[in-house]
């Protein structure tokens, strides 16, 4: 009741919060599991279980696209994940009407896939993730659900009857009462959400200057309370080494390492830059002074014989495909094209 309560909640917002979204999606598909594990339940009517199997075997699909709503800013929806959703579903109906082994190994090695990619959309990106209540619910709910999901396709194999099994039934119910106070008590409201929600892309050059708009994406950085004090002087500090000494042309360039540079903690940098510069990822900060930098060269004449990668790699990208995506995601041109482009109407 709890979960379903906190689905309607979330459900007010669907539209507007991706996050709402999927939580509410990956809630609702946990509220099945919940009434799929209850006792008797197999003794119910087909056609009252298949509906309820169905969304709870989806879980993991929800699961995955609810880690990457949250934790990932530039997700968008992607046919794939409507393909991962219908063959789960699929392999879900399958399962009622045919107990096959084959169908239950590629129906668990889906679920498993789709579990890992979760967890790495919440992992992957914590060391450049600015949102410092984000960085602290990346490990909470991935590690949390992704360890209950596979306990819960491991005993489907490992003992008969599954964790609804008398061995197992207690660490199952503790196991859901923890993902109902993860997911119902401790998860974001609203109004929280939209401190975690991105905001669009605007497409203008980076600044440090507190009243030009963010480069990445984030929240306006005028909304922000002015700095003062020792924040003042950080931002000073942190422009002068960005627009100054280019230190963004070091590709290997971190949190760690420039917080280093400051002589102050990682926090306090990450804090910095998201409070009063509206940025919510490092690496986007970053990358958007690498590709004004790249803009620049590749519309200057006497560069215009300079490889397109030494451009690049200048600017301190690391290789060639990640510089061609991000240049192309930021102008919607390729680096080439943006060239031809500038030089030709010079």
């Amino acid at each position: 009741m709890v979960l379903l309560l906190r689905v309607v909640v979330l459900a007010r917002d669907a539209r507007s919060s991706r996050i709402c979204r999927y939580s509410a999606l990956l809630l609702t598909g946990i509220a099945a599991y919940v009434v799929e594990s209850a006792p008797g339940f197999r003794a119910l009517d087909l056609h009252w279980r298949l509906p309820i199997h169905l969304v709870s075997v989806c879980s993991p699909a929800a699961f995955w696209m609810a880690m990457a709503a949250l934790f990932v800013d530039e997700f968008r929806e992607r046919w794939y994940h409507a393909l991962a959703w219908l063959v789960l579903a699929m392999l879900g109906g399958a399962e009622m009407f045919n107990r096959s082994m084959s169908i239950g190994i590629v129906h668990s090695a889906l679920s498993l896939l789709l579990i890992l990619l979760g967890v790495w959309h919440a992992l992957a990106g914590r060391a450049a993730d600015l949102v410092e209540g984000r960085r602290r619910l990346r490990i909470l709910y991935a590690v949390a659900v992704a360890l209950y999901t596979m306990l819960i396709i491991a005993s489907d194999w490992l003992w008969p009857g599954g964790l609804s099994a008398a061995p197992l039934s207690l660490a199952n119910a503790i196991g859901l009462v923890t993902l109902i106070f993860l997911f119902a008590v401790l998860g974001s409201p609203p109004a929280a959400m939209e401190q975690l929600e991105p905001a669009s892309i605007p497409t203008n050059t980076p600044a440090l200057a507190r009243a030009g708009p963010p480069q990445s994406l984030g929240h306006d950085p005028a909304a922000a309370p002015p700095a003062t004090g020792a924040d003042a002087a950080l931002l000073q500090a942190l422009r002068r080494l960005i627009e100054h000494g280019r230190i963004y042309r070091e590709p290997d360039l971190s949190v760690a390492s420039l917080s280093q540079k400051l002589d102050i903690p990682e926090h306090r940098l990450r804090r910095l830059i998201n409070r009063q510069l509206g940025h919510r990822n490092f690496s986007a900060f970053i990358n958007g002074y690498r590709l004004a930098d790249a803009e620049t060269a590749l519309a200057d004449p006497v560069q215009a014989d300079v490889p397109v990668l030494t451009i690049a790699l200048d600017a301190g990208f690391g290789s060639i495909g990640p510089f061609n995506r991000a240049f192309k995601a930021h102008t919607g041109l390729t680096p080439t094209d943006y060239r031809r482009a500038r030089l030709d109407g010079a």
